[in-house]
């Protein structure tokens, strides 16, 4: 076994959160160092969309690839209006350029090289960290953070039941008709046309999908958040009936994406030595599925936090760090929200179809403000509550009694 030099903080992992936490802390000064199982200039496997104006708070509207400012859903014909038409959100969506970001990230990460390594356990020793690797190598620091995502064997959380998890499929390719209008982005697209009496008594699914330009279009059909989860095969096999419906059919197969992860991971035990961000930390919005424009918010106040606390005498130990770091990553307020959110998603999850397609209808009726803010997870708590307030005043019945619990077949 090989022992490594102490450092200040050991980042595990190499998407996203690591990249976002690891470049933050760079930034505080800290002697970080880094352990993957891949090395952190693989490219990412998924695409990242967030609202434009969520990113542009943040001084980072050029780090999109593509931007549109044609941005509907699709619902079918409303219980209330029974009208077709789509709802324009009038809100600008983008999606992130995969290699810029990524690339941004890594330079405000330069010098720290990533160990290629895979853990295999973690332990305490005194006031320090130690991570075990397969090599024999064992990796040493005041505090690690485990941003490898969701399914870290590390990171101790309660037992509270199934694991829901949005599942999707999806396609960047040409087509023989565009599936969607030219310059345009298709949040959700629940018409259900398509399907058999027998599909529609399914666990729902939507079409989410774009305008590339130069005839490449992205189409992605996704469900909620089910346990088990929606499979991939189902997903594909519905995306196809909903394009042969409107006789559309792929020509070419540029990339297929696979996409699986929780929506509703309990929170982290917070009294654990081993502190986590991203995924692994169940950052992940309950209620849209977004993480990033989190990661990027929350990662400056962690860091901050950190350094803080490290230049602390005498030096605090591993599991005093943690504590700090977990009650700046989640607050009691955040913690509340991420409760609220939950909550509604259980109840989004025993919606019929229609009462799904009823209650998102209802939903983007919301003032732009509310709904935009919701989905981003940026509402002060009073403001929250309020805004579900609203949405139940302003719902159907059967939305109404779904939300409380009475669904009516």
């Amino acid at each position: 076994m090989k022992l490594k030099n102490c450092s200040d903080v050991l980042v595990m992992g190499a998407g996203p959160a690591a990249l976002c936490i690891a470049s933050e802390l760079i930034q505080q000064g800290l002697h970080i160092s880094a352990l993957a199982s891949h090395p952190p200039k693989k490219p990412w496997p998924n695409t990242y969309g967030i609202w434009a104006e969520e990113l542009e708070s943040l001084g980072m509207a050029s780090l999109l690839g593509h931007r549109w400012q044609n941005t509907v859903s699709y619902f079918g014909k409303d219980v209330d209006k029974n009208e077709p038409n789509p709802v324009l959100h009038e809100y600008d969506y983008g999606l992130f350029d995969q290699a810029s970001f990524q690339n941004a990230l890594l330079e405000k990460c330069a010098g720290l090289d990533w160990a290629i390594e895979t853990a295999e356990d973690i332990r305490f020793v005194d006031q320090i960290t130690e991570v075990i690797c397969s090599s024999g190598n064992t990796y040493r620091a005041r505090i690690v953070i485990d941003a490898s995502g969701h399914r870290s064997p590390f990171v101790k959380r309660p037992n509270q039941g199934p694991v829901a998890k949005q599942s999707a499929y999806g396609v960047v390719g040409k087509f023989n008709s565009p599936p969607v209008d030219k310059d345009q982005f298709v949040l959700m697209d629940f018409r259900s046309d398509h399907l058999t009496e027998k599909e529609l008594k399914d666990p729902p699914s939507f079409l989410y999908a774009m305008d590339f330009g130069e005839d490449l279009y992205f189409v992605e059909e996704t469900s909620l958040a089910y346990s088990p989860p929606v499979s991939w095969s189902t997903l594909k096999k519905r995306m196809l009936a909903r394009l042969a419906h409107r006789d559309i059919q792929i020509t070419k197969v540029v990339h297929e994406e696979y996409c699986l992860f929780p929506m509703n991971l309990p929170l982290p035990d917070r009294n654990q030595s081993l502190l986590a961000f991203g995924g692994s930390a169940s950052m992940v919005h309950p209620a849209s599925g977004y993480m990033v424009g989190a990661l990027l918010r929350r990662a400056p106040d962690l860091a901050k936090e950190l350094s803080e606390s490290l230049s602390i005498e005498p030096p605090l130990n591993s599991e005093a760090l943690s504590k700090k770091g977990w009650n700046v990553l989640w607050t009691k307020e955040l913690i509340q929200r991420h409760r609220l959110y939950q909550f509604g998603l259980k109840r989004l999850m025993s919606f019929d179809e229609a009462l799904l397609r009823s209650f998102f209808s209802t939903f983007f009726r919301l003032p732009k403000k509310d709904w935009s803010r919701f989905l981003a997870n940026t509402l002060p708590l009073p403001e929250l509550i309020l805004v579900m307030l609203k949405l139940f005043t302003i719902s159907p019945l059967k939305v109404k009694l779904g939300m409380i619990g009475v669904v009516i077949t």
